[in-house]
């Protein structure tokens, strides 16, 4: 039995540049962050007593005798790549799909790690990235950046830039203690609302040559607020930085932001927020607002019908939590 822990990430800037067509071009970079938020995939083979050969249990479960007949694109495609059979799967999540915190490629990552372990195979961190991002991009079709798939994989605080040549990432070199001073300055919000991404990262995608200057404005403020994080400066610009960024994101496409948000967002703003942003592709999900500490309350009062996640940054990324190997023949 396989047991994977991988953390889901938030991006707080460069959101748009890491999709291939608009990086290859122009390069890209995001700053993100993991955090104590994870994904769990238990994975065993499945013993033979059964009329079924493959069990899956995730939002729904799935019995079937040919991985052909699996109905979840990403367990289908993943078990023809790395060759699996005869298996039950489990997913578990500390927060919902579907809501702008890369819930789908952590799990892509995260299932991606359990089934190397369960064939006794090592899998460093960029391999799982690079098998995780061909899963979802290639395989599956789906529409979307590459920076969750990697965010999940490395975990921590990072900058990941984006060429023509492929990607590196690279840890915010940041003192605890400042690191500590953002972590406490950040609140987490789930708005309720949630659609697919990849439908909205479709409409972004189509938008990259029309909203060219704002994705290199967007591209532009990575470096600000890695300078921000990485000197004396007052942190509170990384706060107003995230309203810049937000406004210009949200002028890409019109799926990015709804009214709601908008609402909520003012309510946030006018309470004392410095800035913020809604995470993810756009549409619902979490809204993060930068608030100093002496606000903090009123934020929390005005966004009171809200649900409000405490969370902590991590830095492990994705980690096999339990590892019992198992004997398995193929028949």
């Amino acid at each position: 039995m396989i047991i994977t822990q991988t953390p889901f990430r938030m991006s707080f800037f460069g959101g748009g540049t890491d999709f291939p067509d608009f990086y290859k071009e122009h390069g890209g970079a995001v700053i993100s962050t993991t955090f104590d938020k994870y994904c769990y995939v238990n994975v065993r083979h499945l013993p033979r007593f059964f009329d079924y050969t493959t069990e899956l249990s995730y939002a729904k479960t799935e019995r079937v005798t040919s991985v052909d007949q699996i109905e979840h694109p990403a367990i289908r495609e993943a078990m023809k790549m790395l060759d699996m059979h005869e298996i039950r799967l489990t997913y578990e999540a500390d927060l919902p799909a579907r809501s702008g915190l890369g819930t789908s490629s952590s799990f892509a990552v995260g299932m991606l790690n359990a089934f190397y372990a369960l064939k006794g195979k090592y899998a460093d961190k960029r391999r799982l990235a690079d098998d995780a991002i061909y899963l979802e991009r290639v395989l599956c079709r789906e529409s979307g950046g590459v920076q969750d798939q990697i965010a999940a994989s490395f975990g921590g605080l990072n900058r990941i830039n984006f060429s023509a040549d492929g990607y590196e990432v690279s840890p915010v070199i940041i003192s605890p203690e400042r690191k500590e001073a953002l972590n406490s300055k950040l609140l987490l919000f789930f708005t309720g609302f949630s659609r697919f991404s990849s439908d909205i990262q479709v409409k972004t995608q189509q938008a990259l040559h029309d909203k060219q200057a704002q994705l290199l404005e967007m591209l532009k403020l990575v470096d600000e607020a890695e300078a921000v994080l990485t000197s004396k400066t007052d942190l509170n610009d990384f706060g107003r930085l995230l309203d810049y960024t937000w406004k210009l994101k949200r002028g890409i496409t019109g799926d990015i932001s709804t009214d709601s948000i908008d609402g909520l967002y003012g309510k946030a703003m006018q309470a004392g927020a410095l800035g913020g942003k809604l995470l993810g592709a756009g549409g619902g999900g979490f809204l993060l607002f930068y608030v100093e500490e002496d606000r903090q309350e009123a934020v929390k009062e005005a966004l009171s019908n809200l649900l409000y996640v405490p969370f902590r940054f991590e830095n492990g990324g994705t980690r096999v939590i339990h590892y019992t190997p198992e004997t398995y023949e193929k028949r």
